[in-house]
Formats: structure tokens, sequence, C-alpha cells
């Protein structure tokens, strides 16, 4: 390998197009919701088409790879996490419910299994790589 194939390996701006697994982008919002640093993380060497994998952020990391925030790859629109304060709220608003712990415990897994299914439907076309500047095309893959 020549020493200019070694910089163009690192070069965030070589990447085109970026697959994403719709489980890891599911974890990394959810991670994320819970106050994790979870990223999309694309190691080099960078090329056209990469994969970004799920990653949690730790100290001294190696800066050389590119990080995308899981909320940058969603649309604007995509329903938020539910938490389990927003999901008993909903429960006792509802006329046709009452309120108990095993019910909401279920109502949670249930709106949970919904946001979770729906969340792909939510994913930007293109997105930003890191702070170059450089836009790329997002590719979901899995359902």
């Amino acid at each position: 390998m020549n020493p200019t194939d070694s910089a163009t390996d690192t070069d965030p701006t070589d990447i085109r197009a970026v697959a994403i697994s719709a489980t890891d982008l599911v974890a990394a919002i959810e991670a994320t919701a819970d106050g994790s640093e979870t990223v999309l993380r694309i190691t080099p060497p960078f090329s056209g088409r990469m994969r970004a994998r799920l990653h949690v952020v730790q100290p001294d990391e190696d800066d050389e790879t590119v990080h995308l925030a899981p909320d940058a790859l969603l649309t604007a629109d995509a329903p938020p996490y539910p938490t389990p304060d927003d999901t008993a709220d909903e429960l006792r608003a509802a006329d046709d419910e009452t309120y108990s712990v095993e019910r909401h415990r279920t109502y949670h897994e249930q709106r949970l299994a919904e946001w979770r299914a729906s969340l792909p439907d939510y994913v930007v076309d293109n997105t930003t790589v890191g702070d170059t500047g450089h836009d790329v095309t997002v590719s979901l893959l899995g359902p």
C-alpha cells in the first residue's frame, strides 16, 4: 500500500452510502433515551459503501471513526420513545381501561413493541457524516 492510499482510507468523504441495521438503529435510539452515549459507528478504512454498527462511546476512543447520532437518522416526525411515565399517563387517560401495575406493564410492553416496529418507517434518505458536511445515502437493512 502506498502512503496516499492510507490517507484516502481514513477520509470520510470517500463514503457515498451507509447501511444500517434496523435493529441497531432502534437499539441506539432506545439506549440514548436511557441516557447512554450510543451511536452508529463507521470505522476505517472508508470506501464508497460502508456499514454503521451499534456502539457505546468510550473515553479516549480512536478519533478516526465516524459516529452517527441515531436521532440524526430519523425524520423530525418520528415518534418519541415511549417512557414508562408516558404510557402510565396514556393508560390512566383511557376511558375504557382501569390503571393497575400489571396493566401498565403489559401496555408499556405493547407500546414499546409498536414504537420499535414503526421506527424504521422514519429513517432519512440521507445524512451528514460527522462534522465533514459530507452527505451520504442511508440504506436500512432488515425489517
